[in-house]
């Protein structure tokens, strides 16, 4: 990866590791310690040590399998640490519908683009209380300290643990909800993901579980595509990092209205196909995930560093899914003035479709796929064949109506050419 191809974390943390011999260190005693007053020297150790998913990692720390966790309010720890845990989202757990109070006026069910707007209806319309099986309250949010514990947590080369102090780092909590027997802490995304920091619920099961004599219950959730994604955990070992495990994963939605297939027949028989834009042909393999950037944009516009710094896309990902939005019509960018950083945001169209309603939004998509040249031959052969056509059908049509790309990259198209059909025939529930 060429030098300006890398992130702002990435530069600063490779001046880092230079001036501090920070991989000399590690390799000799284990771990190395490195204050806030160090980092934010080069950058704000806040933006420089926060990696919600591996793939957040800087360069520096993949290539040498290092992470980073906090042990106070002003030191972090380096070292081979498994800090990460995957998440598998279960394909066949059916989705719970949910109906939305008719007397909630404050909380738009077509508007919970933030990871607390859709905490706040999770809890309101019941979701919360269906997980516990027990009433619950909305007690606890925002930072708070750790108070002090000591913990292992291992090294996924060797497999042996290391011993870690905290004392009065600082932790999050996205929401906390008690009932009768229990106390939930929530870790909330509101996107899909594959894996996430277990810190982020290890250090607040730490400080609650010594608080309370309730049984404290982490749980991750996800609020992507319009459906709530709940994954409850447990640690087996209170003193171990790494002992989480998955206990359960439910999914709600809320009382959605299902795609026909006579609707999305009704949507192809109007399309009027446009010119292709001056964009290169996309290579976003899964829809679900533009569906989830389109969202981060309705929020706030963003540049690259922004999305690859703060949301699962690698640098790489960031360019074919920015790409992907360009594509369909839905994503703009522009420069700033003062930074001169091109700036990523949501066309006038992308925020009127994600404003609707799920059904609605979710046929207007497919208009935007289906209006490009080959994503609607494909779909046709799809609707002649019943079923997803094969791979040689597929790269022929691409071929014959995309001159611009060669036989060697043909195959990496055809994947997401795939994705996305496949991603339409999905929406379809009769």
């Amino acid at each position: 990866m060429s030098k300006n191809k890398k992130t702002a974390n990435d530069k600063a943390w490779e001046t880092l590791f230079e001036t501090h011999n920070i991989l000399e260190e590690v390799d000799e005693n284990g771990c190395f310690e490195i204050e806030s007053a160090q980092i934010n020297k080069l950058r704000e150790s806040r933006l420089m040590a926060k990696f919600d998913h591996s793939v957040n990692l800087p360069d520096i720390f993949r290539e040498n399998h290092l992470s980073i966790l906090p042990i106070s309010r002003s030191k972090y720890v380096i070292g081979r640490f498994g800090t990460h845990f995957e998440v598998k989202y279960d394909p066949e757990i059916e989705v719970i519908p949910f109906d939305f109070p008719s007397d909630i006026e404050s909380i738009d069910c077509t508007n919970l683009y933030s990871e607390s707007s859709a905490l706040h209806c999770a809890f309101t319309i019941g979701l919360i209380d269906d997980l516990l099986g027990e009433k619950t309250a909305y007690t606890v949010s925002g930072r708070m300290s750790t108070e002090s514990f000591n913990f292992n947590i291992i090294n996924p080369t060797t497999k042996k643990p290391y011993s870690i102090k905290v004392k009065n780092s600082q932790c999050e909590i996205d929401a906390g909800f008690e009932s009768n027997n229990y106390f939930v802490l929530i870790e909330a995304k509101n996107y899909s993901i594959e894996d996430f920091l277990i810190r982020q619920l290890y250090y607040p099961y730490r400080l609650w579980s010594k608080k309370i004599t309730k049984k404290v219950i982490p749980v991750l959730m996800t609020y992507s595509n319009d459906v709530f994604s709940f994954f409850i955990y447990e640690f087996s070992n209170d003193e171990n990092y790494n002992s989480l495990r998955l206990r359960e994963q439910k999914n709600y939605t809320i009382a959605p209205q299902e795609i026909q297939r006579s609707d999305v027949d009704r949507v192809f028989n109007n399309i009027q196909l446009i010119a292709e834009p001056d964009v290169p042909f996309p290579q976003a393999n899964k829809f679900e995930r533009i569906v989830d950037l389109l969202s981060l944009l309705l929020e706030r516009d963003l540049t690259k560093d922004d999305i690859t710094e703060n949301y699962e896309f690698d640098r790489r990902q960031t360019d074919y899914y920015t790409n992907a939005g360009l594509y369909i019509g839905l994503i703009e960018n522009y420069q700033d003035s003062v930074t001169k950083k091109v700036i990523f945001r949501l066309t006038s169209e992308g925020r009127s479709i994600l404003h609707k309603r799920p059904k609605l939004k979710y046929l207007d998509l497919i208009n935007k796929i289906l209006e490009r040249k080959v994503f609607y031959l494909v779909f046709q052969l799809a609707l002649e064949l019943g079923q997803i056509p094969p791979e040689d059908a597929i790269c022929k049509i691409i071929s014959e109506n995309r001159s611009d790309i060669n036989d060697t990259t043909i195959k990496r198209r055809y994947s997401t050419v795939r994705g996305w059909i496949s991603w339409i025939w999905f929406q379809i529930k009769d």
